[in-house]
């Protein structure tokens, strides 16, 4: 069995874009957004849910941790959490902001990880760059790193058309964000061999320029509950989401 996977190993084009996009507007991004996460008490609370659903102390990983804040929240929930994201721009702000943290650049498609090392996985609108047919790649790491019992946390814009940003805070870059919908979703979770356990949708706050609803989901390695280790004291200002 394969016990870790390389970082960086022949990442596609859009894996590429998606660096370039995010360290040219790195800090612009986290200035922008700050206090975004602090106003939305429903999506602290499904987080808060998913903390106490893996346990305090579980090894979890937030891929895809941009700045850093939805890590550092759920830090102060007392999860073993690390960060992970292509941005090395993105990471320094998240090392910065949580000093007493670990965040290591890395590709979901590839993550630095262990074979079922993992109590929880979570990615916060962190797949909404991958192309349709690259998702199920996505989707069979996460399975990989996680334990038996292991739960994944998925968040994502509803909608069927991409979103495409051009020169963001005037940046000479370019990227898509693509919008799913939870059913199509949920049907290749199953086949990565994950249990579906939650469903939410709340609609879109035009109070924070959400153009449209947001989708989570959590879902679940069938299997027994891993053991977990003792509980750590960790703390960490709440953090806020992954996109604009």
């Amino acid at each position: 069995m394969t016990t870790s996977r390389p970082a960086h190993a022949d990442q596609p084009e859009h894996v590429r874009a998606t660096r370039a996009f995010y360290d040219a507007i790195a800090e612009d991004y986290a200035e922008t957004f700050r206090d975004l996460h602090a106003a939305m008490p429903l999506d602290r609370a499904l987080l808060a849910g998913f903390a106490d659903l893996v346990g305090e102390g579980a090894p979890v990983a937030d891929v895809g941790c941009g700045p850093g804040r939805v890590t550092g929240f759920l830090a102060s929930r007392g999860l073993d959490v690390h960060g992970v994201d292509l941005s090395e721009s993105m990471l320094a702000i998240a090392r910065r902001e949580n000093p007493g943290l670990r965040f290591e650049q890395g590709s979901m498609f590839a993550l630095d990880l262990p074979d079922g090392s993992l109590a929880g996985l979570v990615s916060w609108y962190s797949t909404i760059h991958t192309p349709p047919e690259d998702l199920p790649a996505v989707y069979a790491e996460f399975r990989r790193v996680l334990a038996p019992g292991g739960h994944l946390l998925v968040a994502f814009q509803m909608g069927d058309e991409p979103r495409r940003h051009v020169r963001p805070w005037g940046h000479p870059v370019t990227l898509d964000f693509r919008r799913m919908r939870p059913e199509p979703v949920t049907e290749l979770l199953e086949e990565a061999g994950f249990a579906l356990v939650q469903r939410t949708v709340r609609e879109a706050d035009t109070r924070q320029g959400e153009p449209t609803p947001q989708a989570f989901l959590i879902a679940r390695v069938p299997g027994e509950e891993q053991a977990r280790p003792p509980a750590t004291s960790c703390t960490a200002p709440p953090r806020r989401p992954r996109s604009p």
